[in-house]
């Protein structure tokens, strides 16, 4: 076993996780919680990092890299963000240090689109960035990373040009729950990519992108004039949801641009299918790969191990 060389932090709204790294970016020891931003507000964010590192036995003296909510203005210090177009290797380069720490501290920056009519942010994906960067071989393409607000990111060699942020899950959620089609969807026992009802969805969406809001409707109205299953129901809601975020992500893409897809668990499958039925040329990174890669990536970067 090498020898433990930093700590890296993903720190999210309710989620927190831990990895002690050491060389050729070995994980020695993990620890994860709930204690996200907004518990850490309350309990103190040293207090919160301070327990999770001793759990782990990091030595005093090593330095630790963060990303995500903890650099939010809500946060523990405000890291800001960066405009873009700016470059991948902006993002280390521009960390803020935690005053008053013994050791060594940095939060990573996140990436603002300060346009008028297309307004945007990231915090914590531009770390998954950096983390899928190996996988960038062709010199433009888009990475796609889904989520409850899923990113959409152009980089043209090494470049962040400029990103779109879709409320897929969000909406998914809200409307499964708070709209006529909750009766439809109830007790519902899940769905996987290999649905039909799923990739149907996802295609006609993307085709007719207008016709979203009637389409749902419909499955209200397939489900009293032919007993349509509240599995088949969920998996068209799904898919016209992210049938809609392609119609979106894509419009402006070059033809054929490759795309890099940051994703696991069960949104892994779905997008997947989904990427299938549309015809996208893709190659999967597993997300929590993608962001511990990025953070021993700026970690490295900042301190030059």
């Amino acid at each position: 076993m090498s020898e433990p060389q930093f700590v890296a932090v993903d720190w999210g709204t309710s989620s927190f996780r831990l990895w002690l790294i050491g060389e050729n970016d070995e994980v020695l020891g993990e620890s994860r919680s709930g204690e996200g931003m907004t518990t850490a507000r309350e309990t103190g964010f040293a207090n919160v990092l301070g327990k999770h590192l001793s759990q782990v036995q990091a030595p005093d003296d090593l330095p630790v890299i963060v990303c995500g909510m903890a650099g939010a203005k809500q946060g523990w210090k405000e890291a800001g963000y960066i405009d873009v177009p700016a470059r991948l290797s902006d993002i280390p380069d521009l960390s803020v240090r935690i005053e008053g720490e013994a050791r060594d501290i940095r939060i990573l920056p996140g990436l603002a689109q300060r346009d008028p009519h297309a307004s945007d942010v990231i915090r914590g994906e531009e770390t998954q960035l950096l983390g899928s960067s190996r996988k960038m071989k062709s010199s433009d393409c888009l990475v796609a990373m889904p989520g409850t607000h899923s990113k959409w990111v152009r980089i043209v060699r090494d470049e962040v040009l400029g990103f779109a942020t879709f409320m897929t899950g969000e909406l998914f959620d809200a409307i499964s729950r708070h709209t006529i089609l909750s009766h439809t969807m109830k007790d519902s026992p899940g769905f996987d990519g290999a649905d039909p009802a799923f990739t149907n969805a996802v295609h006609s969406a993307l085709k007719e992108p207008e016709l979203t809001t009637n389409r749902l409707f419909s499955v209200r109205a397939r489900g009293l004039l032919f007993s349509v299953s509240p599995a088949e129901a969920e998996a068209t809601l799904s898919g016209t949801m992210i049938g809609l975020e392609l119609a979106g992500a894509l419009k402006s893409a070059p033809k054929d641009t490759p795309v890099i897809l940051v994703v696991s668990g069960k949104l892994r499958g779905l997008y997947e299918a989904a990427f299938h039925r549309v015809g996208l040329k893709f190659s999967t990174v597993d997300a929590d790969d993608a962001v511990r890669h990025g953070l021993s990536h700026a970690a490295r970067s900042i301190w030059s191990l």
